[in-house]
């Protein structure tokens, strides 16, 4: 379940993330800004289930709430409105996002403690660390 991923995590390393912005048509000054930023992710669990993914930086603080398998409309970090379904496949948190005939993926996993968030579009994959603060 995705209890695994509840907690605050700390961003400690982001690799080929303006590759990945550039992929899914982020502008150069968001791009400028979003290779900057080093957000804490933060997810919980309601007692019905819903799940909240918040990224709080001090540029940009965006949340979103979902339930597993369920479409919702998702309003980006760089403004894309996209339609986005997160199923969670052999312990990967997946999110799907589809816009404008185009469609990327976040998967998201926990290996030796850390979280992962491997960001995909095509054949561009951008990886992102997180660690558990305690």
């Amino acid at each position: 379940m995705v209890e695994q991923f509840v907690g605050t995590w700390k961003m400690v390393s982001s690799e080929n993330f303006d590759d990945y912005m550039k992929a899914i048509g982020v502008g150069f000054a968001t791009r400028q800004v979003g290779n900057r930023t080093k957000p804490n992710l933060i997810v919980s669990v309601d007692d019905q289930g819903v799940v909240c993914l918040k990224s709080q930086s001090t540029f940009k603080t965006t949340e979103i709430k979902f339930k597993l398998n369920e479409q919702f409309d998702e309003t980006t970090a760089d403004d894309r409105k996209t339609k986005t379904v997160m199923t969670l496949e052999n312990g990967k948190l997946i999110q799907k996002q589809t816009w404008d005939g185009k469609e990327t993926c976040i998967e998201r996993e926990i290996t030796d403690g850390k979280l992962i968030a491997k960001c995909i579009m095509g054949d561009v994959v951008a990886v992102r660390t997180y660690v558990k603060e305690v």
